[in-house]
């Protein structure tokens, strides 16, 4: 059985070079997205988007970890407490 939590990913995007390669990440991970929000915020320059996710706790460290290192952009998440055995 595999475990899986929910989780919300915040991330702040402060260089839009960057956009196509969130993307891409969100794209590779679709299976798990429950849902996602994109807002571009053009009075500051910067996009925001938030994530709905159901996966692996593993699998949303990864996905994170990846968007994390991209120039230009921030990633915060928040875990539910609630694990489902799948």
């Amino acid at each position: 059985m595999i475990e899986t939590r929910v989780a919300v990913m915040s991330i702040i995007v402060e260089n839009g070079n960057s956009i196509e390669q969130i993307n891409s990440l969100l794209h590779d991970y679709g299976d798990y997205i429950i849902g996602r929000m994109g807002i571009p915020y053009k009075k500051k320059n910067i996009n925001i988007i938030s994530i709905a996710i159901d996966a692996p706790q593993d699998t949303i460290s990864s996905l994170s970890g990846k968007i994390g290192k991209l120039n230009g952009v921030s990633v915060k998440t928040a875990f539910s407490s609630v694990i489902s055995h799948e």
